[in-house]
C-alpha cells in the first residue's frame, strides 16, 4: 500500500491530525493496534479534558465541537488552588481572563468518538485496526512500515501518535527524557452534596494532591494522586468507603460524595522527546510531549501541535513541495519545540515545588499563592495562560 501520509495511533492527536488534512487530496492511512470497536465507541476512561479557548477553536474548525452533546460540555468559570492546611489560597476567575469562562471540560472518550465519526467518512482516509507496527525504515523518498500481518505500507510522511510510550519513536531512533513521578493518579466521577458553582479545585495537600473538576448538575470529576502503596488501599475500598474517604480528604467542603460509575488509575510519567522529527517522520501528541496533568495542558499542547504540523504540511502541499522533506519538517520541529518546552519545564517546576512536603518548601508554596492572589496583573497572567484566549 502506498499513501502520502501514514499515521500510527488513532487516539485524539492522530485522529485530529487526519481530520486536519480533510479536503487536501492527500491520501492517509491510520494504523491502530486496538480493534475497531474500541476506536469507534471508546469506553469511559475517567479523564475529563480541560479545553482552552485556543483548543476549542481548533475543535470547532475540525467539526468535532458540533458532535458533542450539550450535557458533555461543562464550563470552567473559576479555579481555586490551595496549599497544605490553608483554608484560602489562589483564586483565578473568568474575569481575570476577561472572558465568560476559563475553559470547558469534555470527557476524553467523547472527543475520541467525535473525531472517529468524522474521520471514518473522510474521503482518502483509511483506518487499519487491530494491527501493530513491527518495523519502520526509510526507503528512498518514503518510509516503509511493516505491520504485524506482514503487510507493508509506504508513505511520504510518517506521523507517530502512539502515546508517550511510543514504539514508533524508538524505531525512528529518537530518544526521550522520561520522568517517573513515583505516584499514581485515580480519576472518578462523583455526585456532590454542595454546589461546585463551576469552580475547579487544585489542592496540594501534604502526602496527596486533590483536584475537583466541575461537571454539569451535581456531578464532579475527582482526581486523587498518591504514592502507590497508599493508592492500593483506596483501590481496594468499596463505593461507600471510597465516597466517605473522598469526603474526608476534601474536609467536607462539598458535603457527601457518592461515586458514580467506574474508577480509573494511571501511573504518572512525563516524557519529552529529544527531537520531534526524523527523516520523513514527525511526532505529535504524547509521542512528542507527555505532560504531567497538574496544569491540565497536555491535551491542549498535543492538539495544537498536530494543528501546527498540519498547517506546515498543507502549506508545503499547496506549494508543490515535498511534504516529508527535512526543510518542511524542520518548520514544525522548531515551532513546536518553542511552544512545548517552556510549558513542559514550567509544569515540571510546579510539580517539584508543590508536591515537596519539606517544611521550607511548604512556606515557599504558601508565599507563591499569597503573592499571586494579591497581585491582579499576576492573576491575569495566570488566567491568560490557562485560557489561551
Amino acid at each position: 500500500m502506498n499513501v502520502d501520509i501514514a499515521i500510527v495511533g488513532a487516539g485524539p492527536a492522530g485522529l485530529c491530525f487526519a481530520r486536519s488534512l480533510a479536503g487536501s487530496g492527500l491520501s492517509v492511512a491510520i494504523i491502530e493496534k486496538q480493534p475497531l470497536a474500541q476506536i469507534a465507541e471508546p469506553a469511559f476512561d475517567g479523564r475529563e479534558i480541560a479545553l482552552t479557548h485556543a483548543s476549542r477553536a481548533i475543535l470547532v474548525r475540525l467539526g468535532l465541537w458540533a458532535g458533542f452533546d450539550a450535557d458533555d460540555v461543562s464550563e470552567l468559570r473559576d479555579a481555586r488552588v490551595l496549599n497544605g492546611e490553608a483554608e484560602t489560597g489562589l483564586r483565578v476567575s473568568a474575569d481575570d481572563g476577561r472572558s465568560p469562562q476559563l475553559g470547558w471540560l469534555v470527557p476524553n472518550h467523547r472527543i475520541r468518538s467525535a473525531a472517529y465519526a468524522l474521520v471514518a467518512q473522510q474521503p482518502g482516509t483509511q483506518l487499519l485496526t487491530g494491527q501493530g507496527v513491527t518495523a519502520a525504515a526509510r526507503e528512498g523518498d518514503t518510509v516503509a512500515l511493516t505491520l504485524e500481518d506482514g503487510q507493508t505500507i509506504r508513505a511520504r510522511l510518517l506521523v507517530a501518535a502512539d502515546s508517550r510510550f511510543s514504539q514508533v519513536r524508538r524505531m525512528l531512533g529518537i530518544g526521550a527524557r522520561s520522568y517517573d513521578h513515583g505516584k499514581r493518579m485515580l480519576v472518578a466521577r462523583v455526585a456532590i452534596e454542595r454546589p461546585h458553582r463551576h469552580v475547579a479545585w487544585e489542592w496540594f495537600g501534604y502526602g496527596q494532591t486533590l483536584a475537583l473538576l466541575p461537571l454539569n448538575g451535581d456531578l464532579a470529576s475527582v482526581v486523587l494522586t498518591l504514592a502507590p502503596q497508599d493508592m492500593a488501599k483506596v483501590e481496594a475500598m468499596d463505593d461507600a468507603d471510597f465516597g466517605a474517604d473522598l469526603a474526608r480528604r476534601f474536609r467536607g467542603r462539598l458535603g457527601a460524595m457518592r461515586p458514580i460509575g467506574t474508577r480509573h488509575v494511571y501511573p504518572l510519567v512525563s516524557v519529552f522527546a529529544d527531537r520531534f522529527t526524523a527523516p520523513r517522520a514527525a511526532l505529535v501528541g504524547d509521542a512528542a510531549v507527555g505532560m504531567h496533568p497538574v496544569t491540565a495542558h497536555g491535551f491542549n499542547l498535543g492538539l495544537q501541535g498536530q494543528d501546527t504540523l498540519a498547517s506546515v504540511v498543507l502549506q508545503a502541499h499547496r506549494r508543490g513541495e515535498d511534504i516529508g522533506s527535512p526543510a518542511v519538517l524542520a518548520r514544525y520541529g522548531r515551532h513546536h519545540q518553542l511552544a512545548a518546552w517552556p510549558m513542559y519545564a514550567a509544569t515540571r517546576l510546579v510539580v517539584r515545588v508543590f508536591t515537596d512536603d519539606r517544611a521550607p518548601v511548604r512556606g515557599v508554596r504558601d508565599a507563591i499563592l499569597r503573592l499571586s492572589n494579591r497581585v491582579p496583573p499576576l492573576r491575569r497572567a495566570i488566567a491568560a495562560r490557562l485560557t489561551q484566549a
